[in-house]
């Protein structure tokens, strides 16, 4: 309840008062007490009010206002006091409840604090026990991470006490260092120790660098020797395959020539097979004899080290210079000693590089390895190609090519490409053979020196099977009684051997490094020998004559005949060397390279043969051209020419063949034939008579003789036609004696006549011949009778036919 001040007026007057000061209007006060019961906001009144500087009508408004709510208020107070008066008793009450239980937890907090100190000292011993046994754990936890990197340090230590073996494990164990103080959870308590094993960590690891970069030099070093041992057997067993292959070769050789369409060649197969299995696992066991361990040791040390590509820059630099400092092998020595060593450096070099490629992990790339045998490749063919263009000797030359030949297949076993190597040994494959035709012409120009053109003699079986058998020259599949004389002389072996050597020689240059067709190149270059060399020798010898007798001509032409055989040989065994099927080769029939020096004997024998019997022939000048009765036995000359014949004939059955035999007496009897034509034409003989033709009849009878004698040597061919072939070589002069002493000489004169008897006369030698006759048959044919005695009718028609042929001249 409000109490009332002294100040204050009541009401009603109050209320005239302030009406007479300033009443304010019933709707200013309506929407002020609007605006107080609706609990607005009243500062728009209260600013319109001092605005209009009359604020007390404001101010009386509120205060009737409030007097109103405090009269509420009274008489709320007054309709609940004693509510009030009962909460304050019950407050009361309430308090001296809280007193009791204010003591109440006294006592119960003295009970808890005098049962809880016990507690709260085991619990300040447990705090002080857990923080020391944090400091015990955190202690320990540092001492066995000092130990720990104390024994990783000394176990480094001892990895680098046992070498290079260790340096891998030891980077390891320095790793680990490394890594325990850069990621421990709290820095090492001991400044020290980590000072100490942050200096060791890189210290190790350039120990490490630096010995295995030793150790690395040191196996660079070792390898470049083992590289050349290494090349040396790679290429020896390369030559031992190619070896076991041509064994094979030609101990299946014979059964290529009876294989049928249905054979399938299983076993060769098998065994080519077989060879070069071995010559493979020989090349695998050769690579697996040099040690890459260091290698690889001093690849993995250093992708240890975080340095791998800088140590593959380093290995291909380093065998580089290798590769450059091989190619100096050459140059102190001539490249004929040195080209071994030089192809087998090169050889081992790759063959390294080839395993190093295969398992080094990356260590090398293909292109590296490409770029280096290009490198390689290149050199090779710039130094084969300077040293052949400067060698003049087929030996030297067929060595280099060999061995080279043998490097291009050992290296194409491991991958590597070699066409370059092989096209330069092709590319010197005429200049080869033009030094090895070169040396065989002289060979063969020894030999033919050294020869005394008799017949060979042969005392024992092995001699007859090496100089008959081995080139297949013998005429006939029985072995002969020993000794035994040869139908030829030593030259025709010595050339033989001459032309197998050349083939060997020529095959093995073309199937190791000639390239192309084997046998076609083989056969152009067999060819060259027999015509340019062979050949050419022969006739440049028969040319020259030499001095050569009718038996050493005769036993040339002999060596001709057998020549021939051998040159088929030479065909067969160069086709069974390239590995063709003889059947192939023999299917057509091939000329003989040698006729022109063959041709050139035959001339030179028939030309000696002529000489001789021309030596005999000029005996003709004791023949009587005037005789009075004609010789019995004919002329002297003829039976020694007889003789002559029949001996040279005996002789010449036992080494020409019938052929050439038959061939060198119709040369020889038609070559007497125009002797006997030419003693008419003498000019020495001046007239001859009928006795003198009868004679030289008995004469042309006996060789007659002879000829249809010696048909019987021919027993092989027709002897009637060899009979007639001989007789016809003696038909011109056997015309001019039948013309001679024919009855009608002027006969000649008739086409059809001479045509069928005196075809091969010559009317200009008739001529002269019958005026001689003429002149000597003017006695003979006279009588002794009268001047008009009957003229003589052969007389008669030898003068016609003078006649008749001077005026056809």
């Amino acid at each position: 309840m409000r109490r009332k001040l002294p100040g204050d007026a009541p009401p009603s007057a109050a209320g005239g008062h302030a009406s007479s000061a300033s009443a304010p209007s019933e709707a200013d006060l309506a929407q002020l007490s609007a605006a107080i019961a609706a609990g607005e906001d009243l500062g728009p009144f209260v600013r319109r009010a001092f605005a209009c500087g009359r604020p007390e009508p404001l101010l009386a408004s509120l205060r009737a206002a409030v007097r109103d709510r405090e009269a509420e208020i009274e008489e709320l107070c007054r309709a609940h006091f004693h509510d009030f008066i009962r909460a304050v008793d019950d407050l009361r009450s309430l308090l001296a409840d809280a007193d009791a239980l204010k003591g109440s937890l006294s006592a119960s907090h003295s009970a808890l604090l005098s049962s809880a100190a016990p507690l709260l000292a085991s619990l300040e011993s447990f705090l002080a026990a857990r923080s020391l046994a944090g400091n015990l754990s955190s202690a320990l936890s540092s001492s066995r991470r000092c130990v720990r990197l104390l024994a990783l340090a000394a176990r480094a230590n001892a990895h680098l006490q046992a070498g290079n073996h260790g340096l891998y494990l030891a980077l390891r164990a320095v790793d680990a260092i490394d890594r325990d103080l850069a990621s421990g959870p709290e820095p090492l308590p001991l400044p020290t120790l980590r000072r100490m094993l942050l200096s060791v960590v890189p210290a190790v690891r350039a120990h490490a660098e630096r010995e295995i970069s030793r150790e690395f030099s040191d196996w660079m070093v070792s390898i470049r020797a083992a590289s050349r041992h290494l090349g040396q057997v790679a290429i020896g067993r390369s030559a031992a395959a190619r070896q076991r292959q041509e064994e094979l070769r030609s101990k299946h050789r014979p059964l290529e020539e009876c294989i049928t369409l249905d054979d399938d060649g299983v076993g060769d197969l098998d065994d080519f097979a077989a060879a070069a299995a071995t010559a493979d696992a020989a090349d695998g066991a050769a690579a697996a004899s040099f040690d890459l361990t260091p290698l690889y040791r001093a690849m993995h040390i250093h992708q240890t080290l975080a340095l791998g590509e800088r140590f593959k820059k380093y290995y291909l630099e380093n065998r580089k210079l290798q590769l450059t400092s091989d190619f100096d092998v050459i140059a102190a020595t001539p490249f004929l000693e040195s080209h071994q060593v030089f192809f087998s450096q090169i050889a081992g070099f790759f063959i390294v590089e080839d395993r190093v490629f295969r398992t080094g992990g990356g260590l090398t790339s293909r292109p590296d390895v490409d770029a280096l045998w290009d490198a390689a490749v290149g050199k090779m063919v710039s130094v084969m190609e300077d040293n052949f263009s400067r060698m003049q000797t087929a030996n030297h030359l067929l060595l280099i090519t060999d061995y080279a030949a043998l490097l291009s297949a050992t290296m194409r076993r491991y991958g590597y490409p070699v066409g370059m190597l092989l096209d330069v040994l092709a590319k010197h494959r005429d200049k080869y053979h033009d030094l090895l035709l070169a040396d065989c012409r002289r060979q063969v120009a020894e030999a033919l020196a050294a020869d005394k053109f008799d017949q060979m003699l042969m005392r024992k079986e092995y001699e007859y099977s090496m100089n008959v058998l081995a080139f297949g020259i013998q005429s006939s599949d029985i072995t002969p009684a020993f000794p035994y004389v040869a139908p030829f002389s030593c030259t025709v072996p010595d050339i033989c051997r001459i032309v197998r050597s050349f083939t060997e020689d020529s095959v093995s240059f073309m199937a190791h490094g000639g390239g192309g067709d084997t046998y076609a190149s083989v056969k152009k270059y067999l060819g060259r020998i027999l015509s340019e060399v062979v050949d050419a020798s022969i006739q440049k010898l028969v040319d020259s004559g030499s001095g050569l007798s009718v038996s050493q001509a005769m036993q040339v032409a002999a060596n001709m005949s057998v020549m021939e055989r051998a040159c088929e040989f030479f065909t067969r065994h160069a086709a069974q060397l390239c590995g063709v099927p003889l059947r192939a080769v023999e299917h057509g029939r091939r000329d003989f390279p040698l006729r022109r020096s063959r041709d050139a004997a035959e001339a030179l024998l028939l030309r000696l043969l002529r000489a001789k019997a021309d030596e005999f022939m000029r005996q003709s000048d004791g023949v009587n051209w005037m005789a009075d009765d004609p010789p019995p036995g004919g002329n002297e000359y003829a039976n020694e020419v007889i003789i002559y014949l029949e001996t040279l004939t005996s002789t010449a059955q036992q080494i020409l063949p019938l052929p050439v035999l038959r061939r060198v007496l119709v040369a020889v009897l038609a070559h007497i034939s125009e002797r006997i034509v030419d003693l008419f034409l003498n000019d020495s003989v001046k007239r001859f008579n009928a006795n003198a033709v009868t004679g030289i009849d008995t004469d042309l009878k006996m060789f007659e003789a002879f000829a249809e004698g010696m048909s019987s040597l021919f027993e092989d061919s027709d002897q009637e036609s060899v009979k007639n072939e001989m007789k016809a070589a003696l038909v011109e002069a056997r015309q001019l004696v039948n013309l001679l002493m024919s009855n009608s000489p002027e006969t000649f004169l008739n086409p059809v006549i001479r045509g069928k008897n005196y075809n091969k006369l010559d009317y200009r030698k008739v001529a002269i011949i019958s005026e001689k006759f003429r002149d000597t048959s003017e006695s003979y044919f006279s009588t002794f009778g009268t001047r008009g005695a009957r003229q003589n009718p052969k007389k008669k028609s030898l003068d016609t036919l003078i006649k008749r042929l001077r005026e056809a001249s």
